[in-house]
């Protein structure tokens, strides 16, 4: 839905836009630089096999989208038109007839190689009262009545002060659920290193009741050659539990070496890199 009434609007004078259906035919294309973009009908979701599935991977999408998202939008004055939304919306019905200020910022925060965008909706009423962000989001999908340029930006102390702290809130649950990726990831490492040393202790463990009962029989036995046997018998295995012996001493070598990469990757990707947009500032009435 949001993506038929943004290409509608970016569309304007190309397209035909048909009533009551998820639907336009493309009469000319203004992104005629760009292949895979044909003339003709297109569905979303497609009901006809003459028509072009309409998606968001779509050239045509992505060129409709490239276009609004690069948009200059100064400082305007909305009218918001409650009664043309069609339906009951609880949250705005106290604000008809009002007027404030909105702000829509987005914000990015780039941690353990990724990146995350974030739009921060803030509105306030005249007397100054921040509105709920689901309010302020409600307001931005009624139908806009008419829209004018103002001289100079709205400024709201108390909307930039809840922009900051939003931005705040946002980069401390970001810290937190990264703190949770390092305990799960420091958990694996433990639990391999449980088990491995597990397994080699019980392999050691294993080795010494073969050398004692190697022994005991090497001195029950009568002859010079037994004797000789049982003592061969007994070398070889206290030379493999000596390698086993070794091996688990290698092994929390080889665990220490990966606690400490593992801590300095996640120190690496630790920090926070923020960066912040002004989308848009209006003031707005609702009528």
């Amino acid at each position: 839905r949001l993506l038929m009434q943004l290409t509608q609007y970016e569309l304007d004078g190309h397209a035909e836009f048909l009533e009551g259906e998820s639907a336009f035919r493309l009469n000319s294309c203004p992104f005629a630089e760009i292949e895979g973009i044909p003339l003709g009908l297109y569905e979303l979701p497609r009901r006809s096999g003459e028509a072009h599935l309409y998606r968001l991977g779509h050239p045509l999408a992505i060129q409709v989208l490239e276009k609004a998202k690069s948009r200059v939008l100064p400082p305007s004055e909305v009218f918001f038109d409650y009664a043309g939304y069609g339906s009951k919306v609880s949250a705005l019905e106290p604000y008809i007839g009002q007027r404030g200020e909105l702000l829509l910022n987005l914000f990015t925060v780039e941690s353990l190689d990724q990146a995350e965008d974030y739009l921060i909706f803030t509105a306030a009423d005249a007397a100054g009262d921040v509105l709920d962000v689901d309010t302020a989001r409600r307001l931005l999908s009624l139908p806009a009545s008419s829209v004018s340029p103002l001289p100079a930006s709205p400024t709201n102390e108390k909307l930039q002060a809840n922009v900051e702290q939003r931005k705040t809130d946002i980069q401390r649950s970001i810290s937190e659920r990264n703190a949770k990726f390092f305990e799960i990831e420091a958990e694996k490492l433990d639990g391999w290193a449980d088990d491995l040393k597990v397994a080699l202790e019980r392999e050691i463990k294993d080795m010494d009741r073969q050398i004692k009962e190697a022994k005991r029989a090497a001195t029950l036995a009568l002859s010079l050659e037994e004797k000789l046997v049982g003592q061969k018998q007994i070398k070889a295995l206290e030379s493999l539990r000596n390698g086993k012996r070794r091996a688990l001493f290698d092994a929390q070598d080889e665990i220490d070496r990966r606690r400490e990469q593992l801590i300095a990757d996640i120190e690496g990707k630790l920090v926070q890199k923020v960066t912040s947009e002004s989308l848009f500032v209006i003031q707005w009435r609702l009528v």
